[in-house]
């Protein structure tokens, strides 16, 4: 590979990808040109890979990263903080764009930016080129939020930040978690982890819901109180009941789905209090339905909040959050898995599987 080419990863089908190489372009006004560190195996990744996306069928993967800046387009002089920028700063780019002008930007609604996607996830071929983060390169575009790195935060831990941890700090918000709250989240996968950990610093009291050994040992080390094993209870109304037992007899006052099954949204509403709040964040592929009984939902009073993407700021949120609390979770083990580019299929096969918790790419293995 030249000094001036690098190599991506182009998924060309589902389940299909080549590792393709391409001149690195020079940044126009606005923009930037980085080096890749290390790009972490989302859920939207598999997602994407397994053909589930409503949209994406083909193109650059990846889009959870840390980068290093390499070259600086005109203009560009700070990030989106105001933090000066020079060549060699560890970077955290948002994945997507705001454009400022369509209806959603102009309602205040940046996470629901109607061009949010124009540069994610293209062809390769169309310049320039490094439009996926499963690459050596990363290409970020003007109006393309990105932020320094925290001096002193570890670089493993940072490259989660722009999207599970900016996700699940954005959804609690949306939701309105408050100090004493009893939060129940489904699935201790990456979003749920992260959950679990941001509730704990809110000061509410979390219950996760989850069967498997390995995910069920993470949520203990990131301070889980309660544990309902759905391998001991097996059905709904014994999950229920058993939340029940540990909010006094009324259920949980927050709800969290990132488990990304569509039963598990109907199981939700049967875990909460009357007047309780639910926040609908691990299904998002349209499609895949479930039944559910809105009577109760209405009986009930259920609020339901649910959220794609964030508010691009909140990945500096999210960065001094990590900058801040990283030491007290054990985020540094949460990435298990560690895997050259050219493994990407591996990495991708283990992390659908389950065979690993969080696996990242990092291109100069």
């Amino acid at each position: 590979m030249s000094a001036r080419t690098g190599k991506l990863v182009y998924l060309t089908e589902p389940e299909s990808v080549e590792i393709r190489e391409y001149e690195v372009p020079s940044p126009k006004a606005g923009a930037l040109v980085t080096e890749v560190e290390r790009a972490n195996v989302c859920g939207s990744e598999l997602h994407i890979w397994r053909g589930h996306h409503p949209e994406v069928r083909n193109g650059a993967l990846g889009h959870e990263v840390l980068c290093r800046v390499s070259e600086l387009g005109e203009g560009v002089e700070t990030d989106y903080a105001g933090e000066p920028i020079a060549g060699g700063d560890l970077i955290a780019p948002v994945y997507y764009i705001t454009c400022q002008r369509c209806s959603s930007c102009l309602a205040g609604e940046f996470h629901l930016c109607q061009n949010a996607y124009e540069h994610w996830s293209k062809s390769p071929e169309e310049a320039p080129h490094f439009h996926g983060t499963f690459a050596t390169h990363y290409y970020v575009h003007p109006n393309q939020y990105f932020y320094k790195v925290p001096e002193g935060l570890d670089p493993a831990i940072a490259a989660a930040a722009n999207c599970a941890l900016s996700q699940v700090m954005f959804g609690l918000d949306e939701t309105g978690i408050e100090y004493g709250d009893t939060v129940v989240v489904q699935g201790a996968g990456g979003l749920g982890l992260n959950a679990i950990a941001v509730a704990n610093e809110r000061g509410a009291e979390t219950i996760v819901v989850e069967g498997v050994d390995e995910r069920i040992g993470r949520a203990r080390e990131f301070g889980v109180d309660h544990v309902v094993d759905f391998r001991e209870h097996e059905t709904v109304d014994e999950r229920a009941e058993r939340v029940r037992e540990l909010t006094d007899g009324i259920g949980a006052d927050v709800g969290v789905e990132v488990a990304g099954i569509p039963d598990a949204f109907a199981e939700g509403i049967s875990l909460l209090r009357d007047g309780g709040r639910y926040l609908e964040m691990g299904n998002v592929n349209p499609g895949h339905t479930t039944a559910f009984d809105p009577g109760a939902l209405t009986r009930k009073s259920i609020d339901i909040t649910s959220v794609v993407r964030y508010d691009p700021w909140y990945l500096h949120k999210a960065l001094s959050f990590l900058a801040e609390n990283a030491e007290d979770y054990p985020y540094d083990r949460l990435i298990d898995a560690e895997f050259a580019l050219t493994d990407v299929e591996e990495a991708l096969a283990r992390s659908a599987d389950r065979t690993v918790t969080r696996a990242t790419l990092c291109p100069d293995q």
